[in-house]
C-alpha cells in the first residue's frame, strides 16, 4: 500500500523567531515592508496578513518586528525533516514548507496510519512547531490537502472526490492565470480537470497538466530523497538568555528529535551524547559548559535521554546566561537487532536494568553509583574493586580471579571491611558464643609483591547457627596455640 503523509508548516515564517511554546510575544514578521505572520497576541490586536508595518504599528505599539529570514526558514524546514527520518527514510521535501514522507512501508510497524499521525504530531509538539498533517494515495495529493487542511483520503476514489471540491489557486502554475479561471467559470480543481487538455496546456503551460497528473495518480512521482549527514551536530539558538538550567530542557528535547531521526536514518545507537551550552559571545564570550552523558547500552529513542538530561539539568549550576544549545554524538554504533528470546526476562530486560543505572547515575552523580570489579588477587579484600557503573569491566578481569581449574569454595555473602580480632575461650574461637569449625582449611598465601599475607580459612557455626568466615594468621615465627584468629565474613 502506497501512503503519503503531507506536512505543512503554515507558521515557520513567525516560529523560527517565536517558537509555540513561547507565543505569548506580541511578534510580527515583516517581508518588503509587509506583514507576512504574526502571533496570537498580535493577531488579537487586529493585525493582519499583507498589512503594511504603519498599520500594524498603529495596532500594536508593543510589537517586536523580525524581517522575514528565508535561511532561518530553510535550516528549521531541514531540523523538522531530521526529526521525521525516525518515521521513514523516503522524506522529501516540496515547495511552500511541506514536507513528503513515504510511510507505506511503516504502517504496520508504528501501528496503523492514526497511530502513525498521533506521533507524527506529538514529534511536531515536541520541535515547537505547527503543523498540518493530511494522508493521501499520491504525494502531490498529500501536498494538496495538507496545502488546504482537508484532512485524509487513503483510496485513490476519496481522494479524488476531494481533491475535485479544492480551489484552483492552490496549484502554483495556476496563480498567474487566476483571473482568467475566474473568467470561464473554473475555479475548483475538479472543473480545471473536465476543460479540454490541448487547450489548457496552451493557455497556461505543461507544468500545469502535469501537476494535476501527479495529484490524480496518473503519472509517475520522482523525487529526492533527503540524505541524513555522516555526522551529528545540530545546534539551536535561544530567543532570550537563560539564566536556569531546568529552562534549557524544551530546547534540548528538540535537539533531541533531530538525533532521533538521524539514528533511525543511519540505524545507529548512541553510546555517548555532549551538549555545549554556550554563553556570551564577543569580548566577554566564555568558554561553553560541557554535558556529557555516558550510556551503558546504545539507545535510538529519546524518552530515555530526555530522563538523563533532566536529572542532569535539575543539578547544573550556570556560570552565566546561556544563548544557545549545541547536540553531538560523537559516539555511535550499528543499532543491536531486538531481542529474539520467546519469554521475556523476569523482572525486565537487560536494557530497563541498564537504564535505570543510568537515571541513578544521572541524579546521583557516577561517584555514587558504584559495580564491583574482580581483580587477579587471592586476598578477599583485594579480589574485587568497587568503581563507576559508567567504567567498562573486561570479560578477561571477571575471569582472572582464579585458575580455571580450582574447584569452587564456600565465600560469604557479606566480607567484613576489616576484620575483627577474636577472643579465644577454651582453645576455641569465640563470637557472642563459641564457634565450632564446620569445613576443611582453605590456606591463602599472596601478596610478596606487598605485604605477604599467609592465612588459613575456616567455615564456623555459633550456638545460633549462624556461619561465619573465620582466618587463623600463619606468620611462620610463632607456633599455632598462639595465632590470632580473626571473623572476616558472614554467610547469609
Amino acid at each position: 500500500m502506497r501512503l503519503w503523509i503531507g506536512i505543512h508548516l503554515p507558521r515557520l515564517p513567525l516560529e523560527v523567531f517565536c517558537p509555540r511554546w513561547s507565543d505569548d510575544r506580541c511578534t510580527v514578521v515583516l517581508e518588503q515592508e509587509r506583514v507576512v505572520a504574526m502571533s496570537t497576541l498580535a493577531e488579537q490586536a487586529g493585525v493582519e496578513a499583507c498589512m503594511r508595518r504603519g498599520g500594524a504599528l498603529m495596532l500594536a505599539p508593543q510589537a517586536q518586528f523580525q524581517q522575514r529570514a528565508l535561511q532561518l526558514e530553510a535550516d528549521a524546514q531541514h531540523a523538522v525533516a531530521m526529526a521525521l527520518l525516525q518515521f521513514t527514510p523516503q522524506l522529501a521535501q516540496a515547495e511552500e514548507a511541506t514536507l513528503l514522507l513515504d510511510v507505506g512501508a511503516s504502517l504496520r510497524l508504528f501501528g496503523g496510519v492514526r497511530a502513525l499521525c498521533r506521533q507524527v504530531a506529538a514529534s511536531m509538539e515536541a520541535l515547537g512547531f505547527t503543523a498540518v498533517l493530511s494522508c493521501a494515495a499520491t504525494a502531490r495529493g498529500a501536498w494538496l490537502l495538507a496545502r488546504s487542511n482537508a484532512g485524509r483520503a487513503l483510496t485513490m476514489e476519496a481522494l479524488a472526490r476531494r481533491m475535485d471540491r479544492l480551489p484552483s489557486s492552490l496549484l502554483p502554475p495556476a496563480r498567474p492565470y487566476l483571473s482568467w479561471l475566474e473568467g470561464i467559470g473554473c475555479l475548483t480543481l475538479g472543473e480545471m480537470r473536465r476543460l479540454p487538455r490541448p487547450g489548457l496546456q496552451r493557455r497556461c503551460g505543461r507544468a500545469l497538466l502535469d501537476m494535476l497528473d501527479d495529484a490524480y495518480g496518473e503519472r509517475a512521482e520522482m523525487h529526492q530523497w533527503l540524505a541524513a549527514p555522516a555526522s551529528f551536530r545540530a545546534k539551536l539558538e535561544l530567543f532570550d538568555r537563560v539564566e536556569n538550567a531546568e529552562a534549557l530542557l524544551f530546547g534540548a528535547r528538540r535537539l533531541l528529535q533531530q538525533l532521533t531521526g538521524w539514528l533511525s536514518a543511519h540505524q545507529f545507537a548512541v553510546e555517548r551524547i555532549r551538549l555545549l551550552l554556550e554563553h556570551e559571545r564577543g569580548k566577554v564570550a566564555g568558554p561553553p559548559t560541557v554535558i556529557d552523558i555516558v550510556l551503558a547500552e546504545p539507545v535510538w529513542r529519546d524518552e530515555h535521554l530526555v530522563r538523563l538530561l533532566k536529572e542532569r539539568l535539575a543539578k547544573q549550576v550556570l556560570d552565566a546566561p546561556v544563548i544557545g544549545l549545541c547536540l553531538e554524538a560523537p559516539q555511535v554504533q550499528p543499532m543491536a537487532p531486538p531481542s529474539d528470546s520467546l519469554f521475556p526476562e523476569p523482572g525486565g530486560s537487560k536494557e530497563d536494568w541498564q537504564r535505570l543505572l543510568e537515571v541513578l547515575t544521572a541524579r546521583l552523580g557516577p561517584e555514587n553509583v558504584l559495580q564491583a570489579a574482580p581483580r587477579a588477587d587471592y586476598r578477599p579484600e583485594q579480589a574485587n574493586a568497587w568503581v563507576s557503573v559508567q567504567e567498562k569491566i573486561r570479560p578477561s578481569d571477571a575471569r582472572a580471579q582464579l585458575p580455571p581449574d580450582m574447584p569452587s569454595l564456600p565465600r560469604p555473602a557479606w566480607l567484613l571491611a576489616k576484620p575483627i580480632p577474636l577472643l579465644m575461650r577454651d582453645h576455641r574461637p569465640f563470637y557472642g558464643s563459641p564457634l565450632k569449625i564446620m569445613s576443611t582449611g582453605e590456606r591463602i598465601e599472596a601478596g610478596w609483591w606487598s605485604t605477604m599475607q599467609t592465612r588459613d580459612y575456616f567455615m564456623a557455626e555459633g550456638e545460633d547457627f549462624a556461619h561465619y568466615w573465620l582466618y587463623r594468621e600463619r606468620t611462620g615465627h610463632e607456633g599455632e596455640q598462639s595465632a590470632r584468629w580473626y571473623l572476616h565474613g558472614l554467610f547469609g
